[in-house]
């Protein structure tokens, strides 16, 4: 006769766990994350407010000015002051927002889409097709960055869309060569050969198992090229390869400050510092996604 398990105190627990341990267990991991990435996703955050509803935050216009408030001084009636035209700063800050994030995203979506499609290839097939991929990704990461995309954008054209993909091309090769690293050693595993030993097909296989179990470290790679790609474009339209004036672009409004540095510190140091704050963010949640796949 066989014996009856009993519920005694040493049982184990069940495997369900009730609603308050769940927000504790969250809490905890919460309060585990360090002050700075919490700081940087708020930041974030912000500037993505800024972009998707400038209207919620500012009632100034960033094309018109108002005459004879030129060149004042951070103020309760402007809390960055105004530049040579009498447009409010935080103003145009705010709204330059989403040209600068929209050309981010459009540069990390080129380099991420082409350089995971060249990897993916390379590394899934081998031979000469990945010989092939890898000696033209050796050939774009042997010219800089900048150049190439100075380059690409005088054959497009200026403007915040050109510049952006002449930035995304950039960063297709660094793409391409995390991606490839990724598949080679996914490939190799054991679970991957087993789907093809059960009679899985060769895209299939990729599209199921290869790619997303790739994606981990290009992911901590796409937050990194976000703010790079952000810095890039502002480069590019400080040196007047992007939005064309009066458009609100950070790097624009650098360059259209620069003039009055000496008397008018704040309409360069203010989308200075907004820049600088954007890319550090985007590089410690880069770095906290990478930490947290480990």
């Amino acid at each position: 006769m066989s014996a009856v398990p009993s519920l005694t105190p040493s049982s184990p627990p069940p495997a369900f766990e009730p609603g308050p341990g769940k927000i504790r267990n969250a809490w905890r991991r919460a309060r585990r994350t360090p002050v700075t990435l919490w700081l940087a996703w708020l930041i974030i955050a912000f500037v993505a407010l800024c972009a998707v509803a400038p209207g919620l935050l500012t009632s100034y216009s960033p094309i018109q000015g108002t005459a004879g408030q030129q060149l004042l001084g951070p103020s309760a009636a402007h809390w960055l002051g105004t530049d040579a035209l009498g447009r409010d700063v935080y103003t145009r800050v705010v709204h330059g927002a989403v040209h600068s994030l929209s050309g981010a995203f459009v540069a990390v979506a080129v380099g991420l889409v082409v350089g995971t499609f060249l990897g993916l290839i390379a590394g899934s097939t081998g031979g000469r097709v990945d010989d092939g991929i890898m000696r033209i990704v050796d050939v774009l990461l042997s010219v800089p960055a900048l150049l190439l995309s100075l380059a690409i954008i005088i054959i497009l054209g200026f403007g915040t869309i050109n510049a952006a993909i002449a930035v995304g091309v950039a960063s297709i090769a660094s793409f391409a060569r995390l991606v490839r690293s990724e598949v080679v050693r996914v490939r190799r595993s054991e679970y991957v050969e087993a789907a093809f030993g059960s009679g899985g097909r060769f895209w299939q296989v990729l599209w199921r198992h290869v790619l997303p179990n790739s994606l981990t470290s290009v992911i901590a790679m796409a937050a990194l090229q976000f703010g790079s790609a952000i810095l890039s474009i502002s480069t590019l339209g400080f040196l007047g390869y992007g939005a064309p004036p009066p458009t609100p672009e950070w790097g624009l409004l650098i360059a259209e400050g620069r003039n009055y540095i000496s008397t008018a510190w704040w309409l360069t140091t203010v989308p200075g510092v907004v820049v600088v704050l954007v890319v550090l963010s985007a590089n410690r949640i880069s770095a906290g996604l990478h930490k947290g796949q480990r």
